[in-house]
This record gives structure tokens, sequence and C-alpha cells, in this order.
């Protein structure tokens, strides 16, 4: 599944968050959900997600070596935060902070 977004992050100014997942993945979901509850709460998020064999080029030259992993990069698009599993709705939202 390929949803990144229809208006490029760095035109908006939104943090960029890249979720690299996998089929059958159970982490995967419940990292979907703290994303999307981060999005809630703080809508300058724009989230991209991959999934890994989709997207195996792009993921072996972002270093993923597990799913889920969440990318948090600034509008300029420099990575400031890395999870390999599920993060915590404040980690993503410092992260996010960070990034921005």
């Amino acid at each position: 599944m390929d949803t990144t977004p229809a208006v490029d992050p760095a035109d908006t100014g939104a943090a960029q968050l890249t979720l690299y997942t996998s089929a059958f993945c159970e982490p995967c979901m419940q990292t979907r959900a703290v994303l999307a509850e981060a999005v809630r709460v703080a809508p300058r998020i724009a989230v991209t997600e991959l999934d890994v064999a989709a997207n195996l080029e792009r993921a072996e030259r972002d270093g993923i070596r597990s799913t889920p992993t969440v990318i948090v990069a600034s509008p300029g698009g420099d990575e400031v935060f890395r999870a390999e599993g599920v993060p915590t709705l404040a980690q993503v939202l410092a992260a996010a902070g960070r990034a921005l």
C-alpha cells in the first residue's frame, strides 16, 4: 500500500513521517493507530506508508531492517528520528516537534 500524500509535505511545512510496513504485521497495525492519533492531535504531521516488499529499493536506501519502522524528517528531508517497532505517541509528537 502506498499512501503518499497528494500534496508534498515540504510545500506545507509539515513534519514528514514515513512508515515502512509489511503484510500481516501486527505491530504495523499498532503503529498505524499511533500515527493516526498523532495526525489527529497535530495536523502538521504528514504520514506516508510504504510496504517494504513493494518499495524494496527505497527501503534498502533508507536502511530498513525491520517493520514497522517510522522515520521522521524535517520539511527539508533531514531525518530527525527513527523508531524500529511501535513508537509511543509521545515519541512521535516529540520527533515531529523537532522536525518542525
